[in-house]
């Protein structure tokens, strides 16, 4: 099981050039990065509003209309929008049982169809994510709580992470026959 690039490996898969598709990947990666970064202010904002509710709760016996639904916004908002990332630096959990079995050559393959798999999934897994987000913000869909924060904001940060994620690996699809590094 991989949990990250083997020793020795680098973990930026960007191609050296100045192509448009080197253009897009190196765009990308800059995009990743600056979501990274807003990702880990909403998992420390998360942090703070769980800890704040669960204080006013113990001390104060105040109410927590918005606390729990507000975390988990953030925390939907940083896991979807940061999928595209852990994809580019190959971080997705895996299981290698064949990798010594095989040869490179067929290895190269394996890799291959497993990324064009995932990417027909996450097509299909993004276009139901833009279809929820569309139907919440049309209908004025609002989560049940008192609180009431529209669904569209939860289902919009999906549906922009998994278009992320599905441009990062159709970029690793298209790299990948001409020598790109995985």
């Amino acid at each position: 099981m991989m949990h990250g690039p083997l020793p020795g490996e680098t973990t930026t898969h960007i191609p050296a050039g100045t192509g448009p598709l080197a253009g897009i990947a190196r765009g990308l990666s800059l995009l990743n990065r600056i979501i990274i970064v807003f990702a880990a202010l909403a998992l420390i904002a998360a942090c703070v509003i769980l800890s704040y509710s669960v204080i006013g709760r113990a001390l104060f016996q105040a109410a927590n209309y918005w606390q729990d639904e507000a975390a988990v916004f953030l925390l939907v908002g940083a896991t979807f929008m940061t999928a595209a990332y852990v994809q580019e630096q190959r971080g997705h959990v895996s299981i290698e049982a064949f990798v010594g079995l095989l040869s490179p050559r067929v290895n190269r393959i394996r890799l291959w169809i497993v990324d064009v798999a995932t990417f027909l999934f996450c097509v299909f897994f993004t276009w139901k994510s833009w279809t929820l987000t569309y139907e919440a913000w049309d209908d004025g869909q609002v989560s049940n709580s008192m609180w009431s924060p529209p669904l569209d904001i939860p289902y919009g940060l999906m549906a922009a992470g998994m278009t992320l994620l599905c441009v990062q690996l159709l970029l690793q699809i298209v790299m990948s026959p001409t020598g790109a590094r995985r």
